[in-house]
């Protein structure tokens, strides 16, 4: 079977969090869970790296703005991780050639931290910081279900990831539309009560000539 379902959706997965796609491989690799899975990320010093930034990336993540900040930051690691866990899939497949899945896995990771990312800032537009954490939650179940769904049923787990991608990717554009029309009222308002300020000034209101 073509490992490409298998690259997709890990690929969606390191868009969201790529160290918790890199952890959940190599243990379900080095448990013997599937044989899909390359030497490269069972070695032990790559899951105690990707065990301790996934821990890193589990409290930065809910913390409002900060999150941004991360996020900005993971966009040059994430699409890479995405592509190189793509590239090592297809290495140890065998049915894939590993440009190729690299370049699907990476392209995806991208679209899929775009959309995590533009909806992190819209939520750190609320007041309150528990729509962080529950986003937050949310998105490691997610991308934990979706991995381990992938090692049984790779084309299951892409049709859901696909799905989820192009709904975030709806959503997203959903949200900047409202974010725009919030600011564009927002500096209408301000404008407004300057304009009432100006008017009721020395030169103007009751106390004008």
């Amino acid at each position: 079977m073509s490992v490409l379902p298998l690259v997709f959706a890990s690929g969606w997965a390191s868009g969201i969090n790529a160290y918790a796609v890199v952890l959940l491989l190599g243990l379900l690799g080095a448990a013997g869970v599937t044989d899909e899975v390359p030497e490269t990320l069972q070695q032990p010093e790559v899951l105690i790296a990707a065990g301790a930034l996934f821990m890193v990336e589990a409290v930065v993540d809910k913390v409002p703005y900060l999150d941004s900040m991360w996020d900005t930051v993971s966009t040059f690691i994430r699409p890479v991780v995405g592509g190189s866990v793509a590239a090592l899939l297809a290495e140890q497949s065998g049915s894939m050639e590993e440009l190729t899945a690299g370049a699907v896995g990476g392209s995806t990771a991208l679209a899929s931290h775009i959309v995590k990312a533009g909806t992190r800032m819209a939520i750190n537009a609320s007041p309150e910081p528990f729509s962080n954490v529950v986003a937050s939650i949310a998105e490691d179940l997610g991308v934990g279900s979706v991995i381990t769904l992938a090692v049984f049923h790779p084309v299951a787990a892409a049709i859901i990831a696909g799905v989820l991608l192009v709904l975030g990717l709806v959503l997203l554009f959903f949200l900047a539309h409202r974010i725009r029309r919030f600011r564009r009222r927002r500096r209408a308002r301000r404008i407004e009560r300057e304009r009432q300020r100006a008017a009721s000034g020395p030169t103007g209101g009751e106390y004008g000539p």
